[in-house]
């Protein structure tokens, strides 16, 4: 997994290994983040999950 923008923008995340974790993956994180965006212009926000699947 890794962030996709902000300061930590590119960053790689460790998870888990196993059958119980399966992270969405990059390309979709970003698609969501695209469709949903304009409506955070100029926010922060957090992913808890950070696509995690939880």
């Amino acid at each position: 997994m890794r962030v996709i923008s902000g300061t930590y923008g590119g960053r790689r995340l460790k998870s888990l290994s196993g059958a119980n974790t399966r992270p969405t993956t990059d390309k979709v994180k970003e698609s969501i983040f695209n469709m949903i965006g304009p409506y955070f212009d100029g926010e922060t926000v957090l992913d808890l999950f950070s696509g995690s699947g939880g």
